[in-house]
């Protein structure tokens, strides 16, 4: 058994756990993904906020499965992708 354990979240937003770490995290709220390095996050992390909705994804891709988007900050190419294929209000 593995020393460690990550809670993810799936293809349908549904929590499952992993030996392996996202690469990827995400607010469930606002429904949007991004590097785990985004500054934005980590600027709103430090100031305590977006951890109670804070979700994380093994791949891009079951994030953008799950319903979330790409930040427009840290992954502004794959958001201006997003925004030319997202359905509009």
């Amino acid at each position: 058994m593995p020393d460690r354990q990550w809670t993810l979240l799936d293809s349908q937003g549904r929590p499952f756990s992993s030996e392996h770490p996202g690469t990827v995290g995400g607010h469930k709220k606002s429904r949007l993904y991004g590097r785990l390095d985004c500054p934005a996050a980590l600027r709103t992390l430090t100031r305590g906020g977006y951890v109670a909705n804070r979700v994380f994804f093994l791949d891009e891709a079951t994030a953008s499965k799950a319903g979330y988007r790409p930040c427009a900050v840290c992954m502004p190419a794959e958001y201006a992708r997003w925004k030319t294929t997202a359905p509009g209000p």
